[in-house]
């Protein structure tokens, strides 16, 4: 299968989760042109030829290798591939869920998405039925559009799943279940080749499978990129802190990253009490190891839940000192009355700002102040481009050496701010951290 060529490639998104399968669509289709753009150039300047004859040669050899008569486009230009699947998905009176695929799928490597936390309406039985999904409600759509996808013939069966399900549920500590292992053996069960997830809430869970893979990606470049957009790391005294110690290790990597101080916020936590908001969570007491005096603080986390834990440790922290307090999670969950009890943290001076990824959907948080977005989307596309054409995954799964190159190439603009002789490179695997950003929702401005 030739690099640049993407027919057996599909995406068909459930219910929920189309904003943001049609943004990695449109990710897919700008990193093929440009492989593809590239791929001409080179044959061109090899052989002495035009491009436009290399395109028509291209196109030749793809029309030969396909199993239909020819595929469908000009001959003379480039042909961006189609790669959203048809589906419709009915609600029946009873809540019962159904999938069904528009067109052949038959033989092609195929990635289903699901957002199991999009608690906004999704719509049902061609737009005419809205619904507001629990969890489990998205986790059996999701379980019906396998079924449907293995029934009608896929070759390969891949889930993107931006936060994997009871992922929090992963430990044993008495009479209840390890729900994350057997969610995973079920999807396994059902014929699912691999998940591609984001910021694992525990690495022991890939443990449970037996032949299914899990790869698990990194929300880091683009939290960095957002984070020296607010912050001159240059010049700011700041230190990384972590806000708990399952933390530790992520926010080490930040400090490595961006040349900080590494602090340790640590919680003693009453574990008989479930935290159900901010007001009501079950830490104890708090203790600072580390000087966050006249700083500004920045510390990374997986998810944000309720809040409760987190808006404590900002408020603990600015009482120690803080300048200013900036945390990023790759998973904005904000369930129950998180918003308003952020809002309310934003207007006391607890924080200053929260980055977070769009791997969520989540429409009230676009329209707050203290909220900043940051894209995952590419890194998506990368991982399913290198994915359909069995390429290596290391680059972009242990990216130290990205965002090493990101943060010299923001210091150097930082420095000269008025020179434009930086060039962007893009590497062999597609890798373009300069893409320009798409906008998840409704596009709001951050001063």
């Amino acid at each position: 299968m030739s690099y640049s060529d993407p027919t057996e490639l599909g995406i068909l998104a459930c219910p929920g989760a189309e904003a943001f399968a049609e943004q990695v669509i449109r990710r897919l289709a700008g990193i093929y042109r440009r492989r593809f753009e590239r791929k001409a150039s080179a044959l061109a300047s090899r052989y002495h030829i035009t491009p436009e004859l290399v395109t028509r040669k291209i196109n030749f050899a793809n029309d030969c290798n396909t199993g239909m008569l020819f595929l469908p486009g000009p001959t003379d230009r480039y042909r961006p591939p189609q790669f959203k699947i048809s589906a419709r998905h009915t609600w029946f009176a009873n809540g019962e869920i159904k999938t069904e695929i528009l067109e052949s799928i038959r033989g092609k490597d195929l990635y289903i998405f699901q957002d199991i936390e999009n608690h906004q309406p999704v719509a049902f039985n061609d737009g005419s039925i809205q619904r507001v999904l629990s969890v489990n409600d998205h986790i059996f759509n999701l379980f019906v559009a396998i079924d449907a996808a293995m029934q009608a013939g896929a070759a390969r069966i891949n889930l993107v799943l931006p936060i994997y399900p009871y992922s929090r549920q992963h430990k044993k500590k008495g009479r209840e279940g390890l729900t994350a292992a057997r969610i995973g053996k079920m999807l396994e069960s059902l014929g699912v080749d691999r998940i591609i997830t984001l910021d694992i809430h525990s690495r022991e869970i890939e443990n449970a499978f037996d032949r299914l893979r899990l790869e698990n990606l990194h929300a880091s470049f683009q939290i960095i990129d957002k984070l020296m957009s607010i912050v001159d790391i240059g010049t700011e005294d700041m230190v990384v802190l972590a806000p708990d110690t399952g933390a530790v290790d992520r926010n080490k990597f930040y400090a490595n990253a961006l040349q900080k101080p590494l602090a340790l916020l640590y919680k003693e936590r009453d574990y008989s009490k479930v935290s159900r908001n901010a007001a009501d969570s079950n830490i104890s007491e708090m203790r600072l190891l580390g000087n966050v005096k006249g700083k500004t603080v920045f510390m990374a986390d997986d998810m944000i839940g309720t809040g409760g834990t987190l808006i404590k440790a900002m408020k603990y922290l600015k009482e120690q000192g803080a300048e200013k307090v900036i945390c990023a999670v790759s998973l904005p969950l904000f369930s129950g009355t998180a918003v308003e009890d952020f809002d309310a943290a934003y207007r006391q001076g607890y924080f200053n700002r929260i980055i977070g990824t769009n791997a969520i959907y989540h429409n009230e948080l676009l329209k707050k102040e203290w909220y900043i977005q940051s894209d995952v989307t590419g890194l998506f596309a990368q991982i399913i481009s290198l994915l359909h054409h069995n390429r290596s995954l290391s680059s972009l799964l242990d990216n130290r050496d990205v965002v090493a190159r990101l943060i010299r190439r923001k210091m150097r603009h930082a420095n000269a701010p008025t020179s434009n002789q930086d060039s962007v490179s893009t590497d062999s695997e597609g890798t373009h951290p300069d893409d320009e950003a798409i906008p998840y929702g409704p596009a709001i401005s951050k001063q």
